[in-house]
């Protein structure tokens, strides 16, 4: 909570001095001096200097996060800065996003062919869908079937695009390949980027088959971008690698072409509306590119993807049957490199342990353990114990974002 202690441009229409007001702070840092032409404006417990103001620059800058839900106001702050601070007219709409992409798109690509890497989930999606309107036939999107994916994801990917869309669908399967590639690798980073290379050699592969392409295409979003390397060339710290940031190999040939790149999920979605996306694309939930391999912590086996896929699939059924899945932003299971002793009927077992996380969130950056009805994770726990053979106990990840990630690895 900080106190408003002053005016400022930035308050205008939305906090008083006197006022106290809740905000996301995440850190321990604070700031000690400040620099010439700034004052004071509003403070915390922790923070003498939680926003400080230099009106005649129009300079402002604090030591929350005004960018996310858990800053109740904070897009009122945003909205003051950029409509009556910078003077912005506040007329952008994801009609006007998408002409200036698909402009983008087609100044980029020229007569070139693209790769476009499909994951399963709505990033990729749309972004496919996009660069197509954009540049038609240039377009082939390949979809890699790892083995990683969740049950029937892959059959709909490829119904989708190929079915609905008609657009140029490579279908690999690559499943021995990153079964192979993943034996022993237990540390998450060296996942990743096994992955990612693995992923571009097949791109590159598939390329030089249709005769070459110039430029590869991914849905990179925005918090993919702050949590691998930082947007703008700063001081942001890599939490993890993403396969399609980080995770990329320095020998890649294709050119990249990332049109959401600075977009957040929410805004994605937004998109793929516009672009007329089925509901059943747009409203699923996000899906990690390196897939299974990240929610298996430890070494990736085709019988430990086998289980997780099965209570994965039980988890997200009961989640559906009780009206719960779009008010959930992110549900999914881990299967823990941890066994446990359990009873089944007269006998013994000593199986894996199984973790459920389910979040609620607007954007990604930050998120809120989901709070289940009473009866709901019993239930749920009952039928995956009794239906998968390999796990007998269940738990559930109770941790918000900051300070844990969403996905476990």
């Amino acid at each position: 909570v900080i106190e408003i202690r002053d005016t400022c441009a930035l308050f205008d229409g939305a906090w008083e001095p006197g006022e106290s007001h809740q905000v996301w702070m995440s850190h321990g840092d604070k700031v000690t001096e400040l620099a010439p032409g700034f004052r004071p404006v509003a403070a915390s417990p922790g923070a003498p200097f939680a926003v400080i103001a230099d009106d005649s620059r129009h300079y402002y800058a604090m030591q929350f996060h005004p960018e996310v839900v858990h800053t109740p106001d904070g897009a009122k702050l945003i909205a003051t800065f950029a409509r009556h601070v910078c003077g912005l007219s506040g007329d952008w709409t994801m009609a006007e996003f998408r002409a200036t992409k698909i402009a983008e798109i087609r100044a980029q690509v020229g007569s070139g062919k693209v790769i476009c890497g499909l994951s399963g989930g709505v990033d990729s999606a749309v972004a496919a869908v996009l660069i197509h309107e954009a540049i038609g036939e240039q377009l082939t999107c390949v979809f890699v079937d790892h083995g990683l994916m969740r049950s029937g994801e892959a059959d709909q990917v490829v119904t989708l695009f190929r079915n609905h869309y008609n657009i140029p669908l490579v279908h690999v399967d690559a499943e021995e390949t990153f079964m192979a590639g993943l034996a022993g690798v237990t540390d998450p980073e060296a996942k990743r980027k096994f992955i990612g290379g693995a992923f571009i050699d097949i791109f590159e592969a598939e390329a030089k088959a249709i005769g070459g392409a110039d430029f590869l295409a991914q849905g990179t979003l925005y918090p993919d971008v702050i949590e691998s390397v930082s947007f703008t060339g700063g001081p942001s710290v890599t939490i993890k690698s993403h396969h399609n940031v980080g995770g990329l190999p320095a020998r890649m040939k294709m050119q990249l072409v990332e049109p959401l790149r600075e977009l957040f999920k929410d805004e994605v979605r937004a998109l793929g509306r516009e672009l007329g996306l089925p509901e059943i694309f747009v409203g699923r939930h996000p899906f990690p590119g390196p897939g299974l391999a990240i929610r298996i912590p430890g070494e990736v086996t085709k019988d430990r993807c086998d289980i997780l896929r099965k209570a994965d699939a039980v988890y997200l059924d009961e989640i559906r049957r009780a009206g719960l899945y779009d008010a959930i932003w992110q549900a999914f299971a881990v299967l823990l490199p941890v066994r446990s002793v359990g009873v089944m009927g007269d006998g013994r077992t000593y199986d894996y342990v199984l973790a459920l996380r389910a979040v609620t969130s607007t954007d990604g950056m930050t998120a809120q353990a989901f709070q289940f009805p009473g009866d709901f994770l019993p239930r749920v726990a009952t039928r995956i114990v009794n239906e998968v053979r390999g796990v007998n106990r269940v738990t559930y990840d109770y941790t918000s974002k900051p300070p844990g990630t969403i996905e476990w690895e």
